[in-house]
């Protein structure tokens, strides 16, 4: 369940996760991958959006979000094709789903050979949902 005690506009973990959450996020956020780092450096650029990274939301920590565009951009580095992991992954995006969000997956390789593809991607998703 949400906890929703302040009205932020937007969702974040239940009071007895968030803390601990909140902790990892921090962790994750000084620990980023190359990919990250370079896909961060993007997203901070983007006109008129405003990106955070490693935030917490439900029981689940997305890699980028704009919480005004409902958009979740995940990283997904090799382990992301162990049949497990993509069965998780796929479980988490139907769950933020629900939640309203639209969820995009990148891989770590996508994002460091062609980072500019991957941002006109990003572009396109936004200029959508504007719409």
């Amino acid at each position: 369940m949400l906890h929703k005690k302040h009205n932020f506009g937007y969702a974040t973990a239940a009071p007895d996760r968030y803390q601990m959450l909140k902790e990892y996020a921090k962790q994750l956020r000084k620990n980023m991958t190359e990919a990250e780092t370079i896909l961060w450096e993007e997203l901070r650029q983007l006109d008129g959006y405003h990106f955070r990274r490693q935030h917490p939301i439900n029981d689940f920590i997305a890699d980028f979000i704009c919480l005004s565009a409902h958009l979740i951009i995940e990283v997904d580095g090799k382990h992301h094709d162990v049949s497990q992991q993509q069965t998780e992954d796929d479980m988490r995006t139907n769950a933020l789903s629900k939640m309203g969000y639209t969820v995009v997956r990148f891989t770590n390789e996508e994002i460091i050979t062609d980072v500019d593809r991957v941002v006109d991607e990003i572009y396109d998703i936004l200029d959508e949902q504007d719409e």
